[in-house]
């Protein structure tokens, strides 16, 4: 062990505690028994079995309201270890459940045997017939989709709410539609082909002419049994009326029936089946969807109404006037949206009978979207609106960022009002849908049944297409609460099938609250044929069991799970998922979504039993080593959890008193510390040079073996050489602005750009610092460097590590400097990293007196990027421009609100520009890429195989250690976009 290994206790959380009911076992905490775990790593490999009992508590939870343990879970990689794991599930008796994204809000993906996660590996699209058809993999997001598509104008007919994280094939194992999707854009309508694997193995390709020749060789008795079953619904015209009937509004409770009308041959049929299935029919590998015309002409309103039924009262009028959606929110939707950035304030005090629509058109062009307008202002003049507050408007917009912030609020319904809740309660989250004509009525009954149980849900939903979701908190831990619930429920489901003839899911797919009550819409017959048709494609129960049909009528409430309080930063937490995607540690090792489960788990234990100490041995690397603090899981979280505080919090915990007065007395000589950093720097280069690069990296590994891994930096052999002694020398008379050079370009030297031999060959030597002078005083607008900036730093160093007393010392002795230097905020800071700009405009706050933080409201704090590409380069000439230019943005970028000056300054240098669709934090954090460079490896995997599929002339960033980073993963030098714009601006012959 490592002379300065951290303790595990330190996380421990200590609290006096009863240990929660549906905590894991202890005989749970060995983790996958045997033989089961070295049989699956035999038959897969060890990297593709996760047994610890930190993997299983992770798995267990998604963003429905119930919990499952898995006994393991497998990571495959292809279709031969897909039918591997079918293979010994059939010849042990087992059960497998399939899971991608974990959005599933009613339990989809949760197995209580062995969990498969079809995300990981299962990612990738290919655009066909120039964007009217994608072939997508499922463990890809709609988003990512989409984003491919929008280059093709083109995009997916589904639109989740949940489209940032969910997968594409988890969208067709629910038939998930959206917002505009209803019955018409959903997957069952634009799906072209798929191909899946059948509980047997038998993979069908549905789009191969011979899939039922290859099939009926395969499996006769499959497809004699789907003939039967098709010809039996045929033969029953009272039965196909039904089904046609019920699929005339959305619908996604049981099986969709109606595939054995619409299919011809075993193959059509079991097309249709997979969609809505929810894996218990077969794994989803791969789809070709035929896409749609993505019409960017919008208008947009937010319309507020007294009362959500007679919001839903105008819902009709918009739909005739071709309106593509229309979204409702009540009152508790509109305030509890408050917490989302960028929502008004003032809805926090909007009365509680209000109402709003979210109406939008969507045409070609301009004759379109007037025609749309004229239609919509139509409309209007029958409304009876209300303006309950001063930012309502009642009107339509043509503005691309008003619009956004609409669809803001509301795509953050679930996650806004899950996290206003009361702390500790559990949220259920249900679908449903009535014919679109009695919206209004099922409105108003279900306010009134939700008040009759107590309850003071929130109910939004796609009103276009009678389509509602509402909430409900309770408390799982009290059996009290659990009946109400019970009792809620029982009522609810009467209502939507006796008094409407709904459907109980519209969207959200069966699942394990209505699974119980699939009969009561349904009917017996129809039932019976759905079980039987299970036992025709599964017969021997593999796959998924119970989460579609279950005679069990109480098995809604099986497996509830507790939500136990944690760090206050994360409590608000529903577990959604929406942060993964843009976890750089997301294939490595945790999401933020899982350190908070993870983390839950230890609060459900009796202190000190063997599952919490078992959790705690993992969850140092696990969870906080590898968590790279950046904090994107906030821009992702519709209510900001920044799951990166929690961890510093953590980092900060498992420091002892010594290491604390050390990182504080860094603080006080950083002046010392940078200057010998330098050294450091170039001793390392000059080693490296004369053939020792191998040797630096043993030196360094042992020495993290000795000492500690997240203490000791290992030496890359892309770090650069030292920054030049001195800084270029500027003069404060007549400066526009301060120059503040951040200590990571004052230590590191830029990439080496050789002699300009080419239309993209940059100035020998030229340093980021030299070229943002240079092209401040070609713009007019020279800069001041101040003498004495050596000694001061943003704070970021101590902040990402959770070196509370070092940070406070470093933020106030910039804050005071950045002060004292701008002549009291006069003339603006520039700083040349964006995560300084991040540190010293937003993250040192907290930490400084109350005069310094008078001190800092008086600052400007400004990005380099900002700075060249809003005040210089409008001043700019550009002489020489390169052919093609790839840009990475940074995520402090993305906390700033930058990443499109980056691009602007890529497109002044370049004629071509790429933002990689899998752009995303390069997780190398300052140094967690040299203390954890695993990290970063697998953070820009992804972006570095887009990145490297062509050539480019140019590779941009703005950030030194970032550059660093992605010259590692994709083995081209990055360098500042503010180099290349200083070539690209120098007068000719320069």
């Amino acid at each position: 062990m490592p002379l300065l290994e951290p303790d595990p206790e330190a996380l421990r959380p200590g609290t006096a505690r009863a240990p929660a009911p549906d905590r894991v076992t202890d005989g749970s905490a060995a983790g996958t028994p045997e033989p089961l775990r070295s049989e699956l790593i035999a038959l897969l490999g060890a990297d593709k079995v996760l047994w610890k009992i930190s993997d299983l508590v992770r798995y267990a939870s998604d963003a429905s309201p119930y919990r499952f343990l898995p006994r393991v879970v497998l990571v495959p990689e292809d279709l031969d270890d897909v039918s591997a794991i079918l293979s010994y599930a059939h010849g042990k008796g087992r059960e497998v459940v399939f899971r991608a994204a974990g959005t599933s809000l009613n339990g989809q993906a949760q197995g209580e045997d062995i969990l498969v996660d079809v995300r990981r590996h299962w990612t990738g699209i290919e655009v066909l017939d120039d964007g009217t058809r994608a072939r997508i993999r499922p463990g890809t997001t709609v988003l990512r989709a989409n984003a491919t598509l929008a280059r093709y104008g083109r995009l997916l007919g589904p639109d989740p709410a949940s489209a940032i994280a969910c997968t594409v094939g988890g969208v067709v194992a629910n038939n998930a539609s959206g917002m505009t999707a209803g019955t018409t854009r959903n997957s069952y309508r634009t799906l072209a082909s798929l191909t899946f694997v059948l509980p047997s193995g038998t993979v069908v390709d549905t789009a191969d002419p011979v899939a039922d020749e290859e099939l009926a060789n395969a499996e006769p008795q499959l497809c004699a049994g789907l003939l039967a079953l098709k010809a039996e619904i045929e033969a029953d015209e009272e039965l196909t009326d039904r089904i046609r009937a019920k699929y005339a509004i959305k619908n996604t409770n049981g099986y969709r029936l109606d595939a054995f009308l619409d299919g011809a041959t075993p193959v059509q049929i079991l097309r249709g089946l997979m969609v809505g299935s929810e894996g218990t029919f077969g794994f989803i590998a791969e789809t070709v969807f035929d896409t749609l015309p993505l019409d960017r002409r919008i208008t947009s309103a937010l319309l507020f109404f007294p009362s959500l039924t007679a919001a839903a009262a105008a819902v009709p009028r918009f739909n005739e006037a071709g309106a593509i959606a229309v979204e409702l929110m009540d009152g508790n939707t509109l305030r509890a949206s408050v917490s989302v950035k960028g929502v008004p304030a003032d809805w926090a005090a909007l009365p509680r009978e209000t109402a709003a629509l979210l109406v939008e058109f969507r045409a070609p062009d301009e004759a379109g979207q007037e025609a749309f307008e004229e239609a919509a202002a139509e409309v209007m003049r029958g409304l009876d609106l209300v303006v309950p507050a001063v930012s309502v408007t009642n009107t339509f917009t043509r503005d691309a960022g008003t619009i956004a912030g609409y669809w803001k609020a509301r795509k953050a319904f679930v996650t806004a009002v899950g996290g206003s809740r009361p702390s500790g309660t559990t949220l259920i989250t249900e679908d449903f849908a009535v014919p679109p004509d009695r919206l209004a009525d099922a409105c108003e009954a279900l306010l009134e049944l939700q008040s009759r149980h107590g309850f003071d849900a929130a109910v939004a939903g796609h009103a276009a297409h009678g389509n509602l979701h509402f909430l409900l908190a309770f408390d799982a831990a009290s059996p009290d609460d659990v009946e109400r619930y019970d009792a809620f429920m029982q009522e609810f489901c009467g209502l939507v099938v006796d008094r409407f003839d709904g459907s109980l899911k519209a969207e959200h797919a069966t699942g394990r609250n209505i699974a119980p009550f699939l009969e009561r819409e349904w009917g017996p017959r129809a039932t019976e044929l759905m079980w039987r048709t299970k036992q025709v494609i599964d017969p021997e129960g593999v796959l998924a069991p119970r989460i579609v049909l279950d005679r069990d009528p109480r098995a809604h409430l099986r497996g509830l799970k507790t939500i136990p309080k944690v760090e206050a930063v994360a409590d608000p937490c529903i577990e959604c998922g929406f942060c993964e995607p843009t976890c750089p540690s997301e294939d490595l090792t945790t999401t933020p979504r899982q350190r908070i489960v993870l983390r839950r788990e230890m609060m459900r234990q009796a202190d000190g039993s063997p599952v919490e100490t078992g959790l705690l041995d993992a969850y140092g690397y696990d969870a906080v080593d590898t968590c790279a603090g950046d904090s994107t899981c906030k821009l992702a979280c519709p209510v900001g959890i920044d799951t990166g505080a929690m961890v510093k919090g953590f980092r900060h915990l498992r420091h002892t008193p010594r290491e604390e007065r050390i990182a504080a007395l860094t603080a006080k000589n950083f002046r010392v510390v940078e200057a010998s950093a330098r050294l450091a720097v170039a001793a390392g280069n000059a080693i490296g040079e004369r053939g020792g690069g191998r040797l630096l990296e043993s030196v360094t590994r042992l020495a993290r073996r000795a000492v500690r891994p997240d203490l000791v930096p290992e030496w890359l052999p892309q770090l650069p050489g030292r920054a030049a002694r001195e800084l270029p020398r500027t003069a404060r008379v007549g400066a526009s602005a301060v120059y503040y050079p951040a200590c990571v370009n004052r230590i590191f030297a830029g990439p080496e750009t050789g002699p300009e031999t080419g239309p993209a060959a940059g100035p020998a030597g030229t340093s980021l610092a030299e070229a943002l002078v240079a092209l401040s005083e070609r713009a007019g607008k020279p800069v001041w460097i101040p003498q004495d900036v050596a000694g001061t730093c943003c704070a970021t160093i101590w902040h990402s590590k959770g070196y509370d007393a070092g940070n406070r010392i470093m933020a106030n002795r910039i804050v005071e400097a950045a002060w004292g230097w701008t002549a009291g905020g006069t003339l603006p800071l520039v700083v040349d990293a964006s995560s300084c700009t991040l540190g010293i405009a937003e993250e040192v706050v907290p930490y400084l007196t109350e005069d310094n933080r008078a001190l800092h409201r008086e600052l400007t704090v400004v990005d380099s990027l900002v700075w060249a590409a809003e005040e210089l380069l409008p001043e700019l000439t550009v002489s020489r421009r390169t052919g093609s230019a790839v840009v990475h943005p940074t995520c402090s970028m993305e906390h700033l609100g930058d990443t499109e000056q980056l691009r602007v300054l890529a497109e002044a240098c370049a004629d071509e520009v790429t933002v990689p669709d899998d752009a995303g934090c390069c997780a190398f954090a300052g140094d967690r890429g040299m203390l954890h460079k695993e990290l970063t490896d697998s953070a820009t995997a992804k972006e570095a195989v887009e990145v490297n599929s062509r050539t480019y002339d140019a590779y941009l960033s703005a950030n030194r250690m970032c550059e660093i980073g992605m010259e590692r993963a994709t083995g081209h030098p990055y360098r500042s976009a503010l180099i290349e714009l200083e070539r690209a601006t120098r007068p000719p012959g320069r």
